[in-house]
C-alpha cells in the first residue's frame, strides 16, 4: 500500500478511535466510521472490512509504539528509574483520563473473541509483559531496582492498570487513593530508596 493509502488508514484509525472512546466497541458501526471520515462505504471497505479490524489495528499501533519507545531508551542506556517513572506517569495519566479511555471498548471487543493464542489482546498482554519484564530486569541488573518477583509485579501493574481504565469509565474513582496510590505503591516495591 502506498503513502496515500497508509495516510487514509491512519485517518480512519484516528476517527474511529474517537468513536470507540465515546461509545465503546459494540455501538460503533462502519457507517459511523464513514460519517466520521467522510469516506464512502466503498472507500472505507478498500482499507478495512470491519470495525474489528480497525480496532485491532488501533490497539496494535498503540502497543507497538510503547514497546519500541522503551526498547530505544534501554538501548541508549537510560536510567531504569527514569524510564519506569515516565511509564508510570503515562499509566497514571491514562487511568485518570476518563474521557479518553478505551476500557469499555477493550472489554466489549475482547469479550466477544474466543480465548486462544491468536487472540490479539492476549498477544498485546505478552508484548506488554515482555517489555515490562525487560525493563525491571534491566533495573535489577543496574542496581536501581530491588530484587522482586518480576512476573508477579508485572502482572500486578498490567492488571491494575487495565482494571482501573475499564472501571473508571463506568464508576467514579478517588484519584488520590486509587490510581495515584497504586502507582506509588508499585514504584515503592520496585525502586530502591
Amino acid at each position: 500500500m502506498g503513502r496515500k493509502g497508509e495516510a487514509t488508514k491512519a485517518a480512519i484509525r484516528k476517527a474511529a478511535l474517537g468513536l470507540f472512546v465515546q461509545r465503546g466497541f459494540k455501538d460503533v458501526t462502519m457507517k459511523d466510521v464513514c460519517e466520521a471520515t467522510g469516506l464512502s462505504r466503498g472507500g472505507l471497505y478498500m482499507h478495512y472490512g470491519s470495525t474489528g479490524q480497525i480496532f485491532a489495528d488501533i490497539i496494535n499501533e498503540m502497543m507497538s509504539g510503547l514497546k519500541d519507545e522503551v526498547a530505544v531508551k534501554l538501548e541508549q542506556g537510560m536510567s531504569a528509574t527514569v524510564i519506569l517513572d515516565e511509564l508510570l506517569a503515562r499509566y497514571q495519566s491514562e487511568m485518570l483520563d476518563r474521557s479518553g479511555s478505551l476500557g469499555l471498548a477493550f472489554y466489549e471487543y475482547y469479550s466477544g473473541i474466543p480465548l486462544s493464542d491468536d487472540n490479539a489482546m492476549l498477544k498485546q498482554y505478552y508484548i506488554s509483559k515482555e517489555m515490562l519484564r525487560t525493563l525491571i530486569e534491566y533495573g535489577i541488573d543496574s542496581g536501581e531496582f530491588k530484587r522482586v518477583n518480576v512476573n508477579a509485579v508485572v502482572d500486578l501493574l498490567l492488571f491494575s492498570y487495565q482494571g482501573v481504565r475499564m472501571l473508571s469509565s463506568i464508576m467514579p474513582l478517588d484519584d488520590d487513593d486509587i490510581p495515584m496510590g497504586m502507582i506509588r505503591e508499585i514504584r515503592g516495591w520496585i525502586v530502591k530508596s
